[in-house]
This record gives C-alpha cells, sequence and structure tokens, in this order.
C-alpha cells in the first residue's frame, strides 16, 4: 500500500519518539508534527541532544522498521490515560489531556488533538511506546523507507511556544519516500548554505547588525543602502506612474488610533510598548493604513475623487520574538512599500486587477515567473460561529471573497484557497513566493476591507447626492525591503542583475602606467551615471581580478597600453569571463541601456 507522504512522516516521528525513549528512559515528550519536507519532535531530557547522537538515533530507527512492528490505532478514556502518563512523568501528555478531558479543542502549530470514538481518546503504539495522536499512520513500520530520512539539527523551542514555559530541545528531521529524493533535497540544503543572505551579506559588506544598537535591527552600509535606494526609486517611480498620491505620515501614533481600526486587540502581543508622553499614550506603529485613513477623513470627498490611492514607503516596528529573528527575513522594524486604496464598490474589482498588474510587473523585473517561482493564495475568512477572529457579517465576506475569487478567475492567475488565512477585516490575495529550495512565504498581499471603512467612517457623496460606504484595498506591490533584499540576495547567491549591483564596474589599472587614463574612464563613468570603483591597489593583477570576482562585480575593465592607445577597456563579464576589448564610449552607453532596461 503506498501511503501519503505525510503520513509517513507523521509515523516517522513515533518511530524517532520511541527511539529516544528507549535511548534516554527519563526524557519527557512533548509533540512531533509534520511539517514542510519533513517533521520534528520536542522533548525535555536531561541528555543534551548533539549531531553526535543523530546517527545512533537513526540507526536504532532504521532497527525499528527493520523488525516489522505493527503501529497499533487504540483508544483510551481520559482518565485512564491521564493517571498512566502521571505515573510515568509525562507532565507535558498531562497538561494536554487534561485540557481534552475539558473540552478544550487544542491546536498546537499544525497538531490538532481531540476526542473521537465514544470520548474515549485516540492514541498510537509502537512497541512499547504509546502517543496520543488522531493519526492517521502506516500499518506497520515496514511500510516506512529506512534510507529516506536524516536528522538534521536540534535547537531550544518554549513548549507550545510561550516563553514563560520550559524550554525543550527539538529535533528536525527531513524525510522522503526515497534514498534519491533525500539526497536531492540534501544537496538542495547544502547550496541553500552557500546562498544564505546572512553569510553573502557579511561578505559582501552589505549590512551589519550591532549588539548596541539592538536585535533584529539591521544597520545598511554604503553597499546595502544602493540596493534598498534602487528598490525604492523603481517602486515609487512605477506607483507614480499608475496614479498613486504618495505621502508621508508618522512612525508612532496614539494608542486610540489601533483601538478604533481594531489592531491593538489582534496585534498587542507583536505591537511595542506604550508610552506615556504628557496625557497621551503614544505607541510605534505596526501598520501605516489607519494614518492614511486620517488623510482620507481630513475632507468631504466626492464619487468623482475615487479612487485615492495613497502610497508610502512607510517604516513599521512588529515585536518579533529572539528566537525567530533571522538577518533581513525576519526583522523589528522593516520599511513596507505600503498603499491604501479607497475607492467605491463598483470600482474595487478595477483596482485589485491594477494592482495584481503591477504585482506581476515588479515581480518581472526582479526576475520571477508566474506560476514557476509565485503563485496566488486567495486567503479565506473562517466564519463558523465559535470563531470571534472575523468580523460578523456574513454577506459582506460573501461579496468581498466573490470580488477577488472572480478577479483571479478571470485572468486565469494560478491560485489556490486557504481558509482562515484572511486578515480579521477582509479577504486577501498572497503572493507566495518561492525561495531557492522551494520554500513559500508570502511575499505580497493584496486585501479587500469592508471593516475599516465602517470603523473610521470612510464615506463620499455620490451622484444621487446620498452618502456612501468606501472600500478599501489594502497592498504592498513589492513587500517589506528587508525581506525582499535578503530574497533576492539568496536567489542570485550574492550576484545581483546589473542594476541592483552596489558596484557595477571595477576599473583596474595593470601598472602605474595606465594611472592617468583610468582615473579618466572612471570620472567619465562616474558623470554618467554608473556606480565604479577604481582598484589601483599596490597588489598584482591577478589578485585584484579575484577579489573583485569575488565581490560578484558585474564588469571587470582590465587597461593596458593597447587600451589606452585605443581609448577602449578590456571587458571581463562576471559569469561569462573575458569578452574582448571595446571603446570607452560605446561601453559607457551599453550599460546605461543595460541599467536601464533592469536585465
Amino acid at each position: 500500500m503506498k501511503y501519503p507522504i505525510e503520513t509517513i512522516r507523521h509515523t516517522l516521528a513515533h518511530v524517532m519518539a520511541s527511539t529516544v525513549q528507549q535511548m534516554f528512559p527519563d526524557t519527557k515528550f512533548g509533540i512531533g508534527p509534520v511539517i514542510e519536507n519533513g517533521f520534528y519532535y520536542d522533548f525535555d531530557s536531561t541528555h543534551k541532544f548533539t549531531e553526535e547522537d543523530f546517527a545512533e538515533i537513526e540507526k536504532k530507527m532504521q532497527q525499528i522498521i527493520k523488525d516489522k512492528i505493527a503501529v497499533e490505532h487504540i483508544y483510551k478514556p481520559a482518565d485512564e490515560a491521564i493517571d498512566e502518563n502521571k505515573a510515568s512523568g509525562q507532565t507535558y501528555k498531562v497538561e494536554l489531556l487534561e485540557e481534552i478531558k475539558k473540552g478544550d479543542r487544542i491546536a498546537i502549530t499544525d497538531v490538532d488533538i481531540e476526542q473521537q470514538k465514544d470520548g474515549n481518546l485516540s492514541f498510537y503504539k509502537i512497541g512499547d511506546f504509546i502517543d496520543l495522536c488522531k493519526g492517521p499512520h502506516v500499518e506497520n513500520t515496514s511500510d516506512l523507507p529506512k534510507d529516506g530520512f536524516k536528522l538534521t539539527h536540534v535547537a531550544g523551542a518554549y513548549w507550545r511556544g510561550k516563553e514563560t514555559n520550559p524550554m525543550m530541545q527539538r529535533i528536525y528531521v527531513t524525510a522522503f519516500n526515497t534514498k534519491k529524493e533525500l539526497d536531492e533535497h540534501l544537496a538542495l540544503i547544502e547550496e541553500a548554505k552557500k546562498r544564505d543572505h546572512r553569510i553573502i551579506g557579511q561578505n559582501l559588506n552589505l549590512f551589519v547588525f550591532s549588539e548596541l544598537v539592538g536585535k533584529g535591527l539591521p544597520l545598511l552600509t554604503e553597499k546595502g543602502s544602493v540596493i534598498r535606494r534602487e528598490l525604492e526609486r523603481y517602486i515609487v517611480d512605477k506607483e507614480l506612474s499608475r496614479g498613486y498620491k504618495h505621502v508621508y505620515t508618522p512612525e508612532i501614533a496614539k494608542v486610540d488610533l489601533y483601538r478604533k481600526s481594531g489592531h491593538y486587540p489582534y496585534y498587542k502581543d507583536s505591537m511595542y510598548p506604550v508610552m506615556k508622553v504628557d496625557e497621551e499614550e503614544l505607541i510605534l506603529r505596526p501598520m501605516t493604513c489607519p494614518h492614511h485613513f486620517q488623510l482620507y477623513a481630513s475632507k468631504p470627498r466626492s464619487y468623482r475623487d475615487l479612487p485615492i490611492r495613497y502610497a508610502e514607503l512607510a517604516k513599521q516596528f512588529r515585536y518579533e520574538k529572539s528566537g525567530e529573528l533571522t538577518g533581513l527575513m525576519r526583522v523589528r522594524l522593516f520599511c513596507l512599500a505600503d498603499a491604501h486604496i479607497i475607492c467605491r464598490p463598483d470600482q474595487a474589482s478595477d483596482e485589485v486587477n491594477s494592482v495584481l498588474n503591477l504585482i506581476e510587473e515588479v515581480a518581472g523585473t526582479i526576475g520571477l515567473k508566474k506560476g514557476e517561482n509565485y503563485q496566488y493564495r486567495l486567503s479565506l475568512g473562517d466564519r463558523s460561529d465559535d470563531n470571534k477572529k472575523y468580523f460578523k457579517d456574513d454577506e459582506a465576506w460573501d461579496k468581498a471573497e466573490n470580488v477577488l475569487r472572480k478577479v483571479l478567475t478571470d485572468r486565469k492567475a494560478p491560485f489556490y484557497e486557504g481558509k482562515g488565512e484572511a486578515a480579521f477585516y477582509g479577504p486577501k490575495i498572497d503572493i507566495q513566493m518561492k525561495n531557492f529550495i522551494g520554500k513559500e512565504d508570502t511575499a505580497f498581499t493584496v486585501q479587500y476591507d469592508f471593516v475599516m471603512p465602517k470603523r473610521f467612517e470612510l464615506t463620499y457623496i455620490d451622484n444621487d447626492g446620498k452618502e456612501k460606504e468606501a472600500v478599501v484595498i489594502h497592498r504592498s506591490a513589492l513587500g517589506a525591503f528587508e525581506r525582499v533584499m535578503a530574497f533576492l540576495i539568496e536567489r542570485y547567491a550574492g550576484a545581483l542583475p546589473l542594476w541592483l549591483s552596489p558596484v557595477q564596474a571595477s576599473i583596474i589599472p595593470i601598472s602605474d602606467k595606465q594611472q592617468d587614463f583610468a582615473k579618466k574612464v572612471y570620472d567619465d563613468m562616474i558623470k554618467s551615471g554608473i556606480r565604479v570603483e577604481l582598484n589601483d591597489a599596490n597588489e598584482t593583477l591577478g589578485k585584484r581580478i579575484r577579489e573583485d570576482e569575488m565581490q560578484k562585480i558585474p564588469y571587470l575593465l582590465v587597461i593596458g597600453d593597447k587600451e589606452v592607445t585605443a581609448n577602449a577597456v578590456a571587458i571581463r563579464q562576471r559569469g561569462k569571463g573575458d569578452i574582448g576589448q571595446v571603446p570607452v564610449d560605446i561601453f559607457i552607453t551599453q550599460l546605461q541601456e543595460e541599467i536601464k532596461e533592469k536585465k
């Protein structure tokens, strides 16, 4: 029988836990969910797991598979299971069981455990190891691939993700159906390590972190700032050409603003503490939309004024837990290419279409193909009666979701639907970007908002003279600049396209005799708007070329006596090597055209 890979990974998690129980009997067990490309399991043990343990754990797991042990599905009353786990010291399992007994439905990451079969609870047994689980699992350990998995690393993880809870040891495992699939994935992982933006960023001197400045607060160097500035100029010009009004709003506001929007209850844990200044309570903003609403509400609006498209390069602040901070990917201060379109309901479809046109153009410019490098997710609300997260208005949800669904369908866009992924104020289209190893993350969003217009009284006078309620489209066409930079650095392994490269060309005179000519070429290129360096260090020609190549500079311009005589440069192009001698003026023109076209 062929099992889904999730079922195989799920069962392997139990096999690993069984192995750990045999090797380290005092271990207390947490949870072991399936994740992308594998699974993990959380342990509380007096033994500190290291990578030296991995080979022995893998060997014993393979023996369990070889022994063809039945995977038994059994049911127990809650009280019996609680007593057994108390007796064996499994305090974490007892905590889960007692919550289930009270009738709570537990959701821990992607683990969802609930009562089954006449009020009894579902367990799975492999040998002497029994674990609370709803399944499904394979029927016998022999159904598992003995050479299709590998323990990769161990990390600290708070029980149930709360910093006030005990720290556990989380062992991560990569698992596939075959050794071939596993080896291919591990090769991708190794390549991804070489592309890690944190390492490349350091090697290319793009950004640094300082303990004195604070965690999650990157400092962009002069080279890193070039990348950010080029992205900013690009997106601002694109937005201005599409009728957006670029504005500046404060990075701090009264807490009342976010109480009114409803963000404060939902995002309170990820916002910074309130500051009391005079008689006011102020807070660093986690989002920009309420500020833009105040611009709109500053005077009466007519239907003729709409749509109004406010855009801003907006700095926003989120409290990310220390363990979740990752280079430029997860930071505590980021700048978002943010925008809010306030329009009539009959304009919403066209505005969403226009936003997707812009997003697809931007994605194409940075080298991404729709359907291959990214797809759309239609993120829907969960309108069940017991869900307090989403604004209660089924009719409005239906209308908004249908608008977005029709836009995607009419465009024949690649998309799938995700229930419960919406914002609390309406559904959205998420642009799901794949990184080098295929991991999918949300890069940009387009959200249909029917709640904020009510809360902020965003109205207009229609052509019948009556006051009507507007619709808000939240969108980002590029996302957070920090995250985009990290993504691009990894995608291109630091060898960024010419228009984004901090240094676009390096001039390398062979000796001092060509110094004056090299300086003239340098000045001409600077005046032409090209980012260029003059590498006349007191080193050998070969060493200077190697150093510039390691810096991923697109063009190296070598100048000897022949080049001086011909008023030319000998060009070494990144990835191609020597491409010959070209007159200086012609090369400058070619470079300007390549930069302008953003190839």
